[in-house]
C-alpha cells in the first residue's frame, strides 16, 4: 500500500526560487510540489517557518570500511551523514582491501546495502597497474560506480600513480569520469628532502606547498584536455588553481569543458594560521594554504571555476591525530557539520540558500549523473532536509556521531542546522535521534547525459 507524507507550508528551495509551499511524498518519490490543499497524506509535517532542501549530495568520503573500521565503517558514518542533512555519498577506493577491481567494487556495494542509513557509490582505485579493471568497471553490468580515483600524489604503494606513461593510458583508454587528488609527488619529496629535520605542523604547508598543488593540476587538465576526457579535480587548495581551471573553461569550446572542481571545508574556512590552535587536527592533504588561497577558494566558488563543496570526509582517532608530526595522519571529519557551516555563511550573507543547494545538491548530481537526485521536483527521489536557519547550536566532541568523536570545529557556535531528514521518502534523522535500520541504495548513474558542462544549465 503506498504511502503519502506531506510536509506542509515550507520555504522550499526549488531551482531559481525560494517559495513557501508544501511537497508531497509518495512511495519514496517527490509526487508534487504545491500539491492540492486537502490532498490526501499518511503523515503532514508542519514545517512552518522551516526551510526544505534537496538532500546534500558529498562527492568524497573516506568511510573506511572494509579495513579501518577503527576510524569510522559504513554505518557510523552514514549516520552521521544523516545527520547532517547528507543523503547520499560517494566513498574513495583507499580501504583495505583496496577498491581496484570490479570484484571488491561489488563486495562493498553488497556490504553498504546491508549498513548504510543513507544512498551511496563507490569510486574505482587507479593503480599502476590494473587499467583492465578500470575498464571493466564501465561495462560490467550491475555494477556501478561514478568514475575513477587517481592519486596522483599523497597515497602509498601502486595507489600512487604519477608515471606519466600509466596516466596518458587511464586517460586514454577508459570511458569512466576520472577525479583526482593533484599533489606533485616529485615536488613534495623535494620539499621535504630540503626541509631537513626536525620537523613541526607547520611544515606541512611547506612540503605540501602551492606549488605541488598547481603542477599536478596543470599535469591533470592537459591530460584531460587532449584525450578530451571528464575530469574532476578535487579539494582545490589554491587560488592559482582556481585561476587556472576558470581559465580553462573559459578558453575552451564547449566540447572541450571536461574540467570541473571542488572545495572543502577545511579549505574555505581554516588556513595556515590555524596551525597555532589546532595543531595536527588542521594537518589535512592538500595541506591549508594562506588566508589569500582561503578567499581565493571562495571567489572561484561564487564565480563558477568551481562547481561543488564537498567534505573529504577523512577520519582518524585522536589519539592517531596525538602523534608527533609527520607521524600524525592526515586528514578530519566533515559530514556531521558540512551543512551547518554552510547555513551559517548564508545567516552571514556570504552566500544564498540558492547558491548552497547549487554547491551541494544540483551541481554533483549532474558533474556525475546521478538520476533522480539533487532537486525538489515532482518525479525525483524525496531525499530531502529540513532545516532551522534560526536554531543555533555549539559544535562539540562528545556531540559527534562519527566514530572518531572529535571535529576541528569544536567550539564553533554555527546558525542554521537541519532538523529531520528523509532518505527516498524515509526518515532517517529527527527530533535530534538517528535511525537504526539501513535506508540507503546504491546511488544510479546515466553516462548518457554527459556530465555539467553537457546540461547547458550554469545554475
Amino acid at each position: 500500500m503506498s504511502r503519502r507524507t506531506l510536509i506542509w507550508n515550507a520555504r522550499v528551495v526549488l531551482p531559481g526560487e525560494t517559495a513557501r509551499t508544501s511537497v508531497l511524498i509518495e512511495d519514496g518519490i517527490i509526487a508534487g510540489v504545491d500539491p492540492a490543499p486537502h490532498a490526501r497524506a499518511d503523515e503532514v509535517v508542519n514545517a512552518a517557518g522551516l526551510h526544505l532542501l534537496p538532500g546534500v549530495i558529498d562527492d568524497q568520503v573516506h568511510f573506511r570500511d572494509p579495513g579501518l573500521t577503527h576510524k569510522e565503517d559504513l554505518r557510523t558514518g552514514s549516520r552521521a551523514c544523516a545527520a547532517g542533512g547528507v543523503t547520499s555519498f560517494m566513498e574513495m577506493p583507499n580501504t583495505v582491501p583496496q577498491t581496484i577491481t570490479v570484484e571488491a567494487l561489488a563486495a562493498k556495494l553488497e556490504l553498504a546495502a546491508r549498513r548504510s542509513l543513507v544512498n551511496y557509490g563507490f569510486y574505482m582505485g587507479a593503480t599502476t597497474d590494473n587499467l583492465n579493471e578500470l575498464r571493466r568497471a564501465g561495462r560490467t553490468p550491475g555494477v556501478t560506480t561514478p568514475g575513477i580515483k587517481i592519486f596522483i600524489g599523497s597515497s602509498t604503494g601502486n595507489m600512487l600513480v604519477d608515471d606519466q606513461e600509466c596516466l596518458e593510458a587511464i586517460f586514454a583508454e577508459t570511458t569512466l569520469p576520472i577525479t583526482a587528488h593533484c599533489e606533485d609527488e616529485g615536488t613534495v619529496r623535494a620539499n621535504r628532502a630540503r626541509l631537513g629535520r626536525p620537523l613541526t605542523v607547520h611544515d606541512h604547508s611547506r612540503i605540501r606547498d602551492d606549488r605541488a598543488a598547481v603542477t599536478a593540476t596543470l599535469r591533470a587538465i592537459d591530460l584531460a584536455k587532449r584525450h578530451r576526457h571528464r575530469f574532476h579535480v578535487l579539494h582545490v587548495s589554491t587560488a592559482e588553481e582556481v585561476r587556472i581551471i576558470g581559465e580553462h573553461n573559459r578558453l575552451s569550446a564547449p566540447h572541450e569543458r571536461v574540467v570541473t572542481a571542488e572545495a572543502c571545508p577545511h579549505h574555505l574556512f581554516f588556513d595556515t594560521s590555524d596551525y597555532d590552535r589546532l595543531g595536527t587536527l588542521a594537518q589535512m592533504n592538500p595541506s591549508l594554504k594562506t588566508a589569500d588561497d582561503r578567499a581565493g577558494l571562495w571567489r572561484g566558488l561564487t564565480e563558477g571555476a568551481i562547481q561543488i563543496v564537498a567534505t573529504d570526509h577523512a577520519p582518524h582517532t585522536l589519539e592517531e591525530k596525538a602523534a608527533p608530526y609527520p607521524g600524525s595522519p592526515s586528514g578530519v571529519p566533515a559530514v556531521e557539520v558540512f551543512l551547518p557551516l554552510m547555513l551559517n555563511e548564508v545567516n552571514r550573507d556570504r552566500c544564498t540558500l540558492g547558491d548552497v543547494t547549487a554547491w551541494m545538491c544540483d551541481r554533483p548530481a549532474r558533474i556525475w549523473d546521478i538520476v533522480g537526485k539533487g532537486r525538489i521536483e515532482p518525479g525525483y527521489d524525496a531525499d530531502l532536509v529540513l532545516v532551522d536557519m534560526e536554531k543555533e547550536r555549539l559544535v562539540r566532541n562528545e556531540d559527534q556521531l562519527c566514530k572518531s568523536g572529535w571535529s576541528p570545529w569544536h567550539g564553533t557556535r554555527l546558525q542554521g542546522w537541519p532538523v529531520r531528514t528523509w532518505v527516498g521518502g524515509r526518515t532517517v534523522f529527527a527530533d535530534g535521534r538517528v535511525a537504526t535500520e539501513a535506508h540507503g541504495r546504491e546511488i544510479v548513474f546515466d553516462r548518457k547525459r554527459g556530465g555539467y558542462w553537457a546540461t547547458g544549465r550554469t545554475q
